[in-house]
């Protein structure tokens, strides 16, 4: 198979079953837009406290699919056995004790987030329903990211339009019908959490009993994999804590702006959504192919797939900014009904148009990177980044407002995109194969 038509097989499927991600959150916005601003910043600020929570345990499908990759590509079907089954167990340990701290969790997000009065009582109902979902959302997590390792990006597929799908019609039928409000979003996600979980077990067992047979406990505590399992999935905790700081910093700093603004950003951010899972298709592809091909230490392979990979990417991008500039002032009216914000938007929407082309190389590189299982060098340059923001957002939020804001976000993609290519510029071939053993 051409290593085009090996990214495409991977990246295509990625690209619909994402899709499905910022459609949800579409929807979700969509039918709070119609109840009041304070319901679209309680759903956008609920959001981003379990994507604060869930992208510092995204190591379980980052880690799982870089590790998954190299062994399956190295051919050493034990290894690849005992990565699920580690995963697994972590995923649920993990969501264990969520689910045991859920109120210091979710009052220490409340603070964070300069949440008083109705607005922390309407996203404290969000997220103490939402966090039931937490052993099946983590479990998916190392589920997906097994798959991807696997070469295999149609079950993920598979999952992601199921949960996405049960989410949108659960939440319109408990809004729209049963007059629930932001409960009707929360049950939603929790439903179609576990629907997706049961049915990644259900092809688990269908699709891949061998290596279901090989799993031992003995297996699951070897000293060298396991520590090496640790080594890398601590790395990629640390990485993806700067990023959700990022995140969270932005939103923290637009709710003490006042709630109009806060609500004009939790709708510019999903154009930013929109734009990142697409090219997140390329990403994973990259993530797959790239371990597969460092684990079979076949580095002309490997090197081709990295030039590809930034092609498709890159086009991809260019896509998204001439659709935001053609369309852009129109998309605002599919996220609210409410005058205010959408005349309080239209003039960010420049920036919209920018993200995609200035950003798209670090969702590129952070794949390249997952495949490589250098995790160490994705945490140093994300937390350089993160150091550089904070300083870029008082800088310029100070000169130029809320303009200034969305310049220091977008230097932050940048940012991350430069160090990374640099550290990647001065890997050596043996780097390139070993990285991560």
């Amino acid at each position: 198979m051409s290593p085009n038509r090996s990214i495409l097989r991977i990246a295509i499927p990625n690209i619909l079953s994402n899709i499905s991600v910022p459609l949800l959150g579409t929807v979700d916005t969509a039918l709070m837009g119609r109840l009041s601003e304070m319901h679209i910043g309680a759903v956008g600020i609920g959001g981003m406290i379990f994507s604060f929570m869930y992208w510092n345990f995204g190591f379980l499908r980052m880690g799982t699919t870089g590790i998954t990759a190299r062994a399956f590509g190295a051919e050493r079907p034990a290894e690849v056995s005992a990565t699920l089954g580690r995963a697994l167990v972590v995923a649920m340990l993990l969501a264990l004790g969520m689910m045991i701290f859920q109120w210091p969790l979710g009052e220490a997000g409340f603070f964070l987030m300069n949440l008083t009065g109705e607005a922390k009582t309407l996203t404290a109902q969000y997220f103490y329903i939402r966090m039931w979902a937490a052993p099946a959302t983590l479990g998916l997590y190392a589920l997906m990211g097994w798959f991807f390792g696997m070469q295999n990006a149609i079950y993920p597929l598979f999952l992601t339009i199921l949960i996405n799908v049960t989410n949108m019609i659960g939440s319109y039928w408990f809004i729209i019908h049963w007059g629930m409000e932001i409960d009707g979003v929360a049950w939603g996600t929790v439903i179609a959490q576990y629907a997706g979980f049961l049915l990644g077990i259900f092809l688990l067992f269908y699709k891949y009993p061998e290596y279901l047979r090989l799993l031992k406990v003995k297996m699951l505590l070897e000293i060298n994999s396991l520590t090496s399992f640790f080594r890398i999935n601590r790395d990629l905790f640390f990485r993806t804590l700067a990023l959700t700081l990022a995140f969270g910093f932005f939103y923290s700093r637009s709710a003490a702006e006042g709630e109009l603004l806060l609500a004009v950003n939790v709708i510019l951010l999903q154009y930013l959504n929109w734009m990142s899972y697409g090219i997140d298709g390329f990403a994973y592809a990259a993530e797959s192919l790239v371990g597969k091909y460092s684990g079979a230490r076949n580095l002309a392979q490997l090197k081709q797939i990295i030039r590809l990979s930034f092609g498709w990417g890159g086009g991809l991008a260019i896509f998204f900014s001439m659709l935001y500039f053609i369309f852009g002032n129109q998309l605002l009216g599919i996220f609210t009904n409410q005058t205010d914000v959408i005349t309080a938007a239209q003039p960010y929407l420049g920036w919209m148009m920018l993200f995609p082309v200035v950003s798209f190389a670090c969702y590129i590189w952070d794949g390249i990177f997952i495949g490589l299982t250098a995790s160490a060098e994705m945490r140093n340059a994300m937390v350089i980044s993160l150091i550089l923001y904070l300083g870029m957002h008082y800088g310029f939020s100070y000169r130029w407002e809320v303009h200034g804001m969305w310049a220091a976000f977008l230097g932050f993609m940048a940012l991350r995109a430069l160090f990374l290519w640099n550290a990647y510029r001065k890997m050596s071939t043996e780097q390139l194969v070993e990285t991560g053993d």
